[in-house]
C-alpha cells in the first residue's frame, strides 16, 4: 500500500488510485451531518451558477455552501454543520459547492474511486481502506479555498496515514495545533456569523460517523456523493 499526500487543486488532479478528498472546514464534516440527517444524495459541483441552474431544473434540490466561508446569496444555508444542526435532510437531493473541498472532487478526474475525508469520519475510511488494501491511496489536501495547504486537512491526512501505518495518531495534540493556528477563525467575536465556534467542535469530532461517503459518476450530474455503510459488500 503506496500513500501519497497531496494538497490543493493541482495535488486533486494527480491523485491516482483510490483518493480521500479531505476538507475538515468544513464542507466533508458537514456532509457527513447532512447524510446523517436523511439526505440521499449530495452533488458536488466547483461552479455557483451550475449550482442554481441546477435547482432551476429541480426545485426541491436544496442549495448549500460558500465563497470567502460566507453563504452564497440565494442559497438555503451556509457550510456551516451549526447552521443545518435541526434541519430533516430526509429523503432529500442537495447540492453542495465549496470554496476547497468540492472543488477537489470536480478535479480527481484520474482517481479509480473517491472519497470524502474528515476527522468525523476518519476511522470509518481507515477501516473502508484496510479493508480494500488498493495498492495505491492518494490523501488530498484541499486546504484554505484551496489556495495554500493549512493544517486541519494536512493532519487530518496524516491522521489516516498513520492509522493505517499501524500507529498511534496523537489526535488530541493534533486539536491543539489546529486550535492555535487555523482554528482561531472560529473564536473571533466578528466571524460568528459565518463561522460560528460550534462549528470547530462539530468538525473536530473524532470517528462520530460509521460510515464514508463516496463520489459515484452519474449520467445526469456527472458525480453524486452517496453515504456508504461499512458492512455493505465490497
Amino acid at each position: 500500500m503506496q500513500i501519497e499526500i497531496l494538497h490543493l487543486v493541482e495535488g486533486a488532479r494527480n491523485a491516482v488510485g483510490l483518493t480521500v478528498v479531505i476538507d475538515v472546514f468544513r464542507a466533508f464534516s458537514l456532509a457527513c451531518y447532512i447524510f446523517e440527517q436523511g439526505a440521499v444524495k449530495i452533488i458536488p459541483v466547483g461552479d455557483v451558477e451550475r449550482a442554481y441552474q441546477l435547482r432551476e431544473s429541480n426545485p426541491d434540490f436544496l442549495l448549500i455552501g460558500e465563497r470567502n466561508n460566507r453563504k452564497i446569496p440565494d442559497f438555503d444555508f451556509g457550510n456551516s454543520p451549526f447552521e443545518i444542526r435541526n434541519t430533516d435532510f430526509t429523503g432529500k437531493s442537495v447540492v453542495h459547492t465549496t470554496s476547497a473541498g468540492t472543488q477537489g472532487i470536480v478535479n480527481a478526474t484520474m482517481a479509480e474511486e473517491i472519497l470524502t475525508g474528515s476527522f468525523v469520519n476518519a476511522g470509518a475510511i481507515k477501516a473502508y481502506l484496510s479493508r480494500l488494501n488498493p495498492v495505491r491511496i492518494s490523501l488530498v489536501c484541499m486546504g484554505y479555498s484551496a489556495k495554500y495547504p493549512i493544517e486541519e486537512d494536512t493532519l487530518c491526512a496524516e491522521y489516516i496515514k498513520q492509522s493505517l501505518e499501524g500507529k498511534a495518531p496523537d489526535f488530541d495534540h493534533m486539536v491543539k495545533v489546529i486550535r492555535e493556528t487555523s482554528g482561531r477563525r472560529f473564536f473571533i467575536p466578528e466571524y460568528q456569523g459565518h463561522c460560528p465556534k460550534e462549528d470547530f467542535d462539530l468538525c473536530l469530532r473524532l470517528n462520530a460517523f460509521d460510515f464514508v461517503i463516496q463520489a459515484i459518476p452519474d449520467d445526469m450530474f456527472g458525480v453524486v456523493l452517496v453515504k456508504k455503510e461499512l458492512n455493505a459488500k465490497q
